[in-house]
């Protein structure tokens, strides 16, 4: 395998892993621009612009830009995230021209007709309305609310139904003017692929997009705050997520924190999923995990279980966090390294998912990680750095709380830091759970 870059004098960047045992090639324009770039009355118009960008150019109608992919047996598709948007497809390597000028298309010159736009609409608001029936969604929505409460970075991606049905096409041209400029925006390609072909055929199919935007791309500082979510739903399971402030990408404690959150709830041998499932069979589903932004992140335990568990669930794992904050076993840092290097290279057998992980190395580091490098990163961490970053990611700041369900037995928020820091629930229950 052989990763190539190449920067084009337009600032759009280039970048290719050439798979040569493959028959198809995984590529895709990623947009350094999400839903943090959102003003107040944008809320929710990245995502709007993603489905938008697939209802017709100049060139195409929303049904040819779908026939024409999958005439070749084709694949074509978009995300949102907070602070990236991706535009992906994948065929086979005869048919990247194709792909490569359909991309381009929708990215240049889509033409946001008001029909479409009023369609889509409704179509988004039919997904806002999936989402809210989906407890495990809402959820984790209410969470980021209330941990950077009153800011963008928190706001749920498909923005809501008022904001939505405001829409125009001209605020959605000016956003694309804003933030789709070459300078934050990369196509990069992974599997059977000639790098200099297809820089070429990137030069010529993108030369539309702007070099520079009109007004400064907006992203406000995020502020951690804290908080507490809690709705009372008639539902099977309760919904809880118990998180901390994280670390962002750059920050020397990333890779801790995320081999933290492995050893804690990151598979079948992790603490929590061993002491709360297996051994106390407390729920169906609990696990740990560590997000990171450019400039924050988020530390999060959730669980799925009945509300009549909920006394017992959460001093069990107040009481892990706690563990985890004065004693780690060198074996559990060795098992999860080996579990981090196997999801690592596994993906990268996958060009769909090296094709994302090229394009986020270089939206957040300007660079491609070696595979050794990034084991060396993991490598460095030792028991002692481990319990220190428990330490102080789990006491030193406010926690957050989000709920959603039969939650009428679950502790408050005060009560839950409390514990934190003196080792009791209110009423005096010890965290430590007798078995």
């Amino acid at each position: 395998m052989s990763v190539e870059c190449t920067r084009l004098p337009s600032g759009l960047t280039v970048v290719t892993e050439n798979m040569p045992h493959l028959e198809s090639v995984a590529l895709g324009t990623w947009i350094k621009s999400g839903s943090r770039n959102e003003t107040p009355a944008e809320h929710g118009i990245a995502h709007l612009l993603e489905h938008m960008a697939f209802k017709g150019t100049h060139k195409r109608g929303a049904r040819q830009i779908a026939e024409e992919i999958e005439n070749v047996g084709g694949e074509l598709n978009a995300a949102t995230s907070t602070e990236t948007t991706a535009y992906y497809a994948r065929v086979l390597k005869d048919n990247v021209p194709l792909a490569v000028d359909i991309l381009a298309d929708i990215l240049t010159d889509s033409v946001f007709a008001e029909d479409e736009l009023e369609r889509e609409k409704h179509v988004i608001l039919q997904e806002i309305g999936a989402a809210d029936d989906t407890p495990d969604d809402v959820v984790f929505d209410r969470f980021s609310e209330q941990a950077f409460k009153d800011q963008t970075i928190g706001r749920a991606i498909l923005g809501t139904p008022e904001t939505v049905q405001s829409f125009t096409s001209d605020q959605i041209r000016a956003y694309l003017a804003r933030n789709y400029t070459t300078d934050r925006m990369f196509v990069v390609a992974a599997g059977a692929v000639d790098h200099d072909a297809f820089v070429r055929q990137v030069e010529d199919r993108f030369a539309g997009l702007r070099t520079e935007p009109e007004v400064k791309p907006l992203m406000d500082t995020a502020h951690y705050t804290g908080g507490e979510a809690r709705e009372s739903r008639d539902l099977m399971d309760a919904q809880v997520l118990l998180g901390f402030e994280g670390k962002a990408y750059h920050m020397r404690d990333f890779y801790c924190s995320q081999i933290l959150a492995n050893i804690l709830g990151g598979g079948m041998s992790s603490r929590l999923f061993q002491e709360v499932r297996e051994i106390r069979g407390l729920c169906y589903s609990v696990y740990a995990f560590h997000w990171g932004f450019s400039d924050t992140g988020i530390f999060g335990v959730h669980a799925a279980t009945g509300g009549e568990n909920l006394p017992e669930l959460v001093p069990v794992i107040l009481e892990e966090l706690r563990k985890a904050s004065q004693k780690i076993d060198g074996q559990e840092i060795e098992r999860s390294r080996a579990q981090i290097r196997a999801q690592l290279l596994m993906g990268q057998e996958s060009p769909a998912a090296r094709a994302g992980q090229m394009a986020r190395q270089m939206m957040l580091y300007g660079r491609i990680i070696p595979n050794q490098e990034l084991m060396d990163r993991l490598a460095g961490i030792t028991t002692e750095r481990l319990t220190d970053l428990a330490g102080r990611l789990f006491f030193d700041a406010a926690p957050t709380l989000s709920a959603i369900g039969p939650i009428d037995q679950l502790a408050s928020l005060d009560e839950i830091a409390g514990a934190l820091s003196s080792g009791k629930l209110s009423g005096g229950a010890s965290l430590k759970a007798t078995g």
